[in-house]
Order: structure tokens, then sequence, then C-alpha cells
């Protein structure tokens, strides 16, 4: 009996004490993004007004106290949702072959190796890829679109895995089902296998989204500055946020890291923003809605 409750104090102690890390580490990794946020968000609401979100640059001096990201934000909103559009029916049609198709074959395998490396390309390669390509090589001019299309680079590996991962955890008794009632193999998918995922997907789709939306390396080299409103992606240069705040943060004066810090806040809450949007799709489209 004694034994036996010394076994149980053990087990108790040992319980407290690992459950005492876990609290640490997520205390350790908390405390740094909620000083970032704190920080972001005590420096930018000074300039957060509605000139900063309806205003551009065009004719501002370096140390006027007006002007906006207006911009910047129609720049990042455009390249992004371009980004999405290229890599996004890519990513989901690769991680269908490689879940529904691919059988672990010579194929199935060079793809997955290829993700792998494309997962740990630095933004700046993408960048110069789509700079010496696009831009020298054929000849087109900086644009939104030549962005897009390095950030679709980025956007593409994190859009793989994510709904490779998710169809992945469908139970195959779901699909067995649909085959016994003579389902073709494409139409399970479309209608059994993808909405099971489909909430998982979006989140996934939101991870790339984050994960691309404040890179300013591969806008540097294909997008290049401007001032003034650019609503066409396809022609001549054009802002985005992240370049935004690396020219203003570069001016030496507190006006201008004034909107630096104004515009890093936009970029978080366009962020926050579209996955909300994403999950209340998801949310409405989940079946368990009506439960």
């Amino acid at each position: 009996m004694t034994t036996i409750q010394h076994i149980s104090t053990s087990r108790r102690i040992k319980d407290r004490v690992v459950q005492g890390l876990v609290y640490l580490a997520f205390a350790a990794a908390v405390v740094p993004l909620v000083s970032v946020l704190w920080l972001v968000i005590s420096n930018g609401l000074a300039r957060f007004d509605l000139e900063f979100l309806t205003h551009s640059m065009n004719g501002i001096g370096a140390r006027d106290a007006h002007g906006g990201a207006y911009h910047a934000i129609i720049g990042t909103l455009q390249q992004v949702l371009l980004a999405g559009v290229i890599s996004v029916p890519i990513g989901l049609f690769t991680a269908i072959y490689l879940v529904e198709y691919g059988n672990n074959g010579r194929l199935s395998r060079a793809i997955s190796f290829f993700v792998d490396v494309m997962t740990g390309i630095p933004s700046v390669v993408a960048g110069l890829f789509v700079f010496a390509f696009w831009i020298l090589f054929l000849g087109f001019e900086y644009s939104g679109w030549a962005g897009a299309l390095a950030l679709s680079i980025l956007m593409m590996p994190t859009v793989v895995r994510s709904a490779e991962e998710m169809l992945r955890l469908v139970p195959n008794d779901l699909r067995e089902a649909s085959y016994a009632l003579g389902v073709a193999k494409w139409r399970t998918i479309v209608k059994v296998v993808l909405p099971t995922a489909f909430t998982g997907i979006v989140t996934g789709i939101m991870l790339a989204v984050a994960r691309v939306a404040g890179e300013t390396a591969p806008l540097l080299m294909t997008v290049f500055f401007t001032n003034s409103i650019n609503h066409d992606p396809f022609s001549g240069p054009q802002m985005g946020l992240p370049l935004f705040v690396f020219d203003q943060a570069a001016r030496p004066n507190d006006t201008a890291v004034d909107r630096a810090w104004t515009g890093a806040l936009t970029l978080i809450l366009i962020v926050m923003l579209l996955n909300l949007v994403a999950r209340l799709i998801a949310w409405w489209r989940s079946p368990a809605r009506g439960r």
C-alpha cells in the first residue's frame, strides 16, 4: 500500500512539473507576441485616422504631418489577392494529386521534394527570380502583378502542405462509402473529401496569406516605389504596405516614423480582418453549423 501511494505521489509531482513547464513555455511564446502588439498599437494609434486610410503620399513632403497609406493599402490587397488567385488553385490541385492519386509514386515523391525545397526558399530569392525572368528577360515593367508572382512562389508551398495534411485527415471510410455507392472518384473528391476538409483548407490558406502579406524583399525588386495611387496592378509601379513601412521608417524624422508605425498597425488589422472573414466562411460552410 505504501509503495502504491509513493508511486501515485511521484506521478503527481511529475505531472505538476511538466504542467509548470508547459505554462512556462506558453508564457515565453506569448510575452514577445504581446509586447510586439502593444508596441505597434501604442505607436500606431497616433496617426490611425480617416486621412491616413483615404489619402496617399502624393505631393506630401518628407516632414509634413499629413498624407496616408491609401495607395499602399490598395496595392497590398490587390497583390495578395492576385497571389492567392495564382497559388491557391495550383496548391490545392497539387495537394489533391499527392493525396488521392500519387500513391507514393516517383512523380509524387519528386513533387513533395520540390515543395519542401520551395518552403525553405528565402523571400528575396523569389523576388530575384521574378525580377530576372519577368522584368529583365521578358522586358515587362515594374507592377503589382510582378509582385504578386513573387508572393505566389512563397505562398504556394504553404497552401500545398496545409491542404495535403487536411485531406489526409479525412477518414477513408467516407471515401469507401462513396465508392460503394458507385460514385466516381473525382466526384467523391469534390462532394465528400473537399467539403469535409474545407475548414482546415481555409485556415491553411489564411496562414499562407499571413505569410506573404508582410513580405518586403520581393516587392522591392518587382513593384518598386510610388507615392501615387495606382489601381491597375498590371501597369506601372504600385506601393504595398510593407514597402510603405520600410520607406517611412528609413526617413530621419518623427512624422515619417509615426506613419510607419501606423502602416504596420494597418497591415496587422488587414491580416486579422481577412482571418476573421475566413473563419466566418468556414463556420458558414461547416456541416455542424445547424446542430
